[in-house]
């Protein structure tokens, strides 16, 4: 999915990107520290997210975190949708209401209840993918605060629908009887993550030997069981470094990573500094 690069002309000065995008399944998984909005005129895709299949349907925008590993599956009667993404820490000095934004850290797909604003979003994203294009700081600017107020009127009929949503299961996540048996791993995966967990233990689980096991992941995502796992557990680091005042030891631990140094080295590889630096830079 697209990821923040300046040199390339789908990205704004101000480092955020709005574009169509031509739909294709993903044969790995995906994570990228960015708040991801998604526009589709009609048809749907389905993410892999959090172990758990997500529809993302047409005429309705979505919003998730990318950082979370998630990889398209599938999609139908879709040829191109919008794309727009958002550096977390931008996302996070909008200060938007926690019902919005906690969800979204815990790895949540918020979809916009409000069916009826295909045509003004659709406009809207032809706007900021134009501004995007021409590359005008100050165009840059008033779409950074229109897509501000966009995500705050999100805020607003999510709030205005969780009466209803909270007596009914959420459209976008389908049932388990969909799910194979590298997906059921994933969404083992996705539920203990925090746990000590080791290619053995999750394959016992499944009831399966762990090198048959290992290579239908493998196969199925592109990655491995113990990648999966580690990327898992560096989003949930990267949430608490961001959110909480944590001790960085307590983060470690507590994301499932057994001691400091590996936590350290897993996320120096990952994002190319260390816990603390990234808190530096990213925190509030």
């Amino acid at each position: 999915m697209a990821r923040f690069d300046p040199t390339r002309p789908d990205f704004s000065p101000y480092g955020f990107s709005c574009v169509r995008w031509t739909p294709t399944t993903m044969p790995r998984c995906d994570r990228h520290n960015e708040i991801e909005l998604n526009l589709l005129e009609g048809g749907r895709l389905v993410y892999l997210m959090g172990g758990q299949k997500v529809t993302v349907p047409g005429g309705r925008l979505t919003v998730f975190w990318a950082g979370v590993p998630h990889q398209i599956l599938e999609f139908e009667c879709l040829t191109e949708y919008f794309v727009l993404t958002i550096p977390l820490a931008w996302f996070l000095q909008w200060r938007l209401p926690d019902h919005l934004t906690q969800p979204i850290l815990h790895g949540r797909m918020i979809v916009e209840p409000d069916d009826g604003r295909l045509a003004s979003d659709r406009a809207r994203f032809e706007v900021w993918s134009e501004d995007v294009r021409i590359g005008s700081e100050e165009r840059c600017h008033v779409s950074l605060l229109e897509i501000e107020a966009r995500m705050r009127r999100l805020a607003l009929t999510v709030a205005a629908d969780s009466p209803r949503r909270s007596r009914r299961k959420s459209p976008a996540v389908l049932g388990q009887q969909h799910l194979s048996r590298a997906e059921e791993m994933a969404r083992f995966i996705a539920q203990n993550y925090t746990q000590p967990l080791t290619a053995e233990t999750i394959s016992q689980h499944m009831g399966l030997h762990p090198n048959y096991a290992m290579a239908l992941f493998q196969r199925a995502f592109g990655t491995t069981l113990i990648k999966y796992v580690t990327q898992h557990r560096l989003s949930h680091a990267q949430r608490l470094l961001l959110t909480t005042e944590d001790l960085i030891l307590k983060i470690a631990l507590s994301s499932g990573f057994g001691s400091l140094s590996r936590f350290n080295e897993a996320f120096r590889q990952a994002f190319g500094c260390t816990p603390r630096e990234y808190r530096r830079l990213h925190q509030l």
